[in-house]
């Protein structure tokens, strides 16, 4: 079930319950200063406290790395939350009833709540059963596997909650129904137990398996893997899709794999449950597993929110089943990849072992090397193209160059793709160094060919009269816009005496804020109506409900030293930030008239050049000398 908006009176009453003191003290040791609470901060490393935290403001903010906001988007970002997880946590943690924007959706969301809570409840109450199992008589076959076959040692069982399920019908579906009294159709929810064909009970999903925990982002069992301990196929059996666990969103171990991925600023995804078990065994603890399905966006993004690199690592087998794998991996984050938003490398370990085999012979030290040299995404996918081609031969060539332009073509950084087609080149020229610059127009052609003949056809034209590129805000100076923006934006925030006046000249002067993020920004103020003495709060939380981007305008909300100081001159100010922004549409129409007046001669477009031209003169007299100093 998605999650209904809900009532802002819930939120704010989660608010003022939730003293951030309170709650950020619960992660971070904080000390008294002044009126204020410092503390390191727990978003990076540091030895000197800048993390800050306003008990009368019920604000937190790190001179360090700029990271800021209220209890809730502490939460949010130190436990990888969404807006709506978060308010329910803490609204069950203080007591505070739900409410939903939509009155007929409340009893549904508690009644959902319930259900979760529930089958978390009955999920644990199943690991802890296996647990059990395992250590008993009849799990005896699944222990020794683990720890003869596996090499595991007892903690590392234990870590992951490994146990085994008995090989009854109904060893399972007897003990959580009859000794712990839990509703079958509970059970059945839970993936545990299926009923009968012809209506005749049900049995238990797991029968003579070893069983593998797989849990949550915050270490609640969601669900089970389970892998045979006899020649019944399929080996590894999982859980069906439940109100708790979705098979093509969850990856195995990142609940125990967060904090090491956060550390290295790497991850690393591998195949199989094992092969996770092993490394996390070792000491590599950046690991997560896939589920037995091709690696998805929500899986992807889920993993790189822990990591500022963005660096993913994909470990699967080198034999022809992982190699399809890998192939399906990239096919599904090939968009993220191509953008920069992912960097991803594939590893693919000697000899075809996986993980698991490789650390019985060498080191982690060893795997550790062969993380640091895995080759990126393209580099491998190049590899598999020419991998047993001889492009000697007309067919294998002509493939093979079809291939690498399909590859190429969608790379959108100008430098990237010129350094592959370059390095493309060089294999398709087979050593001859006299071939590369003819390999490289002919990928050239293929990969952007509207461009090439695009421009190869246009007719030769006069210097003055060729268009022009248009022109970046304040002759490309979008820093100073950058500035004049945000200094207008926290003087709105901070100084509410000010806000009238720079609503009227916005209005008067029909001035729009250039840069996306101040434009939006901008927008959700003028969404918030009523009393605005809490406007920098209701902002935050109307960010993080809606799931916007918050961190490249959240500096805004905070004033430090020196941008105090930027705002006591507050109406030189004003005046100056409106006259960067005006500077921005005026040069605009400057450019666009003199170009008309350029092809056409004409005495009225002249006319409006030049008046242009005269108020980009009086716009850059209004704002020299405020803005110039703040810079």
């Amino acid at each position: 079930m998605q999650i209904p908006r809900l009532h802002p009176d819930t939120i704010e009453e989660i608010k003022q319950r939730a003293d951030i003191v309170d709650i950020v003290s619960q992660y971070v040791v904080l000390r008294k200063r002044g009126k204020d609470f410092v503390g390191l901060c727990p978003f990076h490393d540091e030895k000197t406290p800048s993390f800050t935290v306003s008990q009368t403001k019920q604000m937190y903010y790190c001179f360090g790395c700029q990271a800021g906001g209220n209890s809730i988007k502490f939460l949010m970002d130190l436990g990888k939350q969404s807006f709506a997880e978060v308010v329910l946590d803490l609204a069950r943690r203080y007591q505070v009833p739900i409410q939903t924007l939509a009155p007929e959706q409340r009893q549904e969301l508690q009644r959902h709540i319930s259900l979760r809570e529930k089958l978390y409840e009955v999920l644990a109450s199943a690991a802890q059963f296996y647990q059990h199992a395992l250590r008993q008589s009849l799990g005896e076959k699944a222990y020794q596997y683990l720890l003869r076959d596996r090499q595991l040692q007892e903690e590392t069982i234990q870590r992951f909650g490994l146990g085994y399920a008995p090989s009854g019908w109904e060893t399972l579906h007897r003990y959580l129904v009859e000794d712990k009294h839990y509703p079958v159709q509970l059970l059945e929810k839970a993936g545990l137990i299926k009923p009968r064909q012809g209506g005749g009970g049900y049995y238990d999903v797991f029968r003579d398996r070893l069983m593998i925990p797989i849990r949550d982002v915050q270490g609640r069992v969601i669900a089970f893997g389970a892998r045979t301990l006899s020649d019944e196929q399929p080996k590894y059996l999982n859980s069906p899709d439940t109100e708790l666990f979705n098979k093509g969103k969850t990856l195995f171990a990142l609940d125990q794999a967060k904090t090491g991925i956060s550390q290295s600023d790497q991850a690393v995804v591998v195949e199989g449950y094992f092969d996770a078990i092993a490394l996390h065994a070792a000491g590599i603890t950046n690991v997560v597993a896939s589920l037995g399905t091709a690696l998805s966006i929500e899986q992807v993004r889920s993993i790189l929110r822990y990591t500022e690199s963005k660096e993913l690592i994909l470990n699967f087998d080198a034999d022809k089943a992982g190699n399809i794998a890998a192939e399906r991996a990239i096919g599904e984050i090939a968009a993220l990849a191509y953008k920069g938003e992912v960097q991803l490398k594939i590893l693919n370990i000697p000899d075809g072992k996986d993980a698991d085999e490789y650390l019985y012979t060498h080191t982690p030290e060893e795997y550790i090397k062969l993380l640091a040299t895995a080759p990126l995404w393209l580099d491998w996918q190049i590899q598999q193209i020419i991998h047993n081609r001889d492009l000697k031969q007309a067919a294998d060539f002509q493939q093979v160059s079809q291939q690498i332009v399909k590859l190429l073509k969608d790379i959108d950084n100008n430098d990237t793709r010129n350094y592959y087609i370059s390095h493309c080149a060089q294999i398709l020229s087979l050593g001859d160094t006299r071939l590369i610059p003819l390999r490289v127009e002919n990928l050239l052609t293929q990969i952007a060919p509207t461009r090439v003949i695009t421009n190869k056809a246009l007719p030769p034209q006069k210097k003055w009269y060729s268009p022009k590129p248009t022109p970046s805000p304040i002759s490309g100076d979008k820093s100073l816009l950058e500035l004049a923006e945000s200094l207008l934006l926290r003087i709105y925030l901070h100084c509410p005496e000010q806000r009238q006046a720079i609503l009227q000249t916005l209005e008067a002067r029909n001035l729009e804020f250039s840069l996306s993020h101040h434009r939006l920004l901008w927008q959700k103020i003028l969404e918030l109506t009523g009393d605005e003495l809490d406007l920098i709060s209701r902002l935050q939380n109307k960010y993080l409900e809606l799931s916007e981007p918050i961190e490249v305008i959240s500096h805004l909300f905070h004033l430090t030293e020196k941008t105090q100081k930027d705002i006591l001159r507050t109406p030189q100010v004003v005046q100056a930030a409106m006259a960067v922004m005006e500077r921005v549409f005026t040069e605009k129409r400057y450019r666009y008239f003199l170009e008309l007046w350029e092809k056409t001669g004409s005495q009225s477009d002249y006319q409006s050049f030049y008046t242009e031209k005269i108020r980009l003169q009086e716009l850059e007299s209004q704002r020299l000398f405020p803005i110039t100093d703040l810079l």
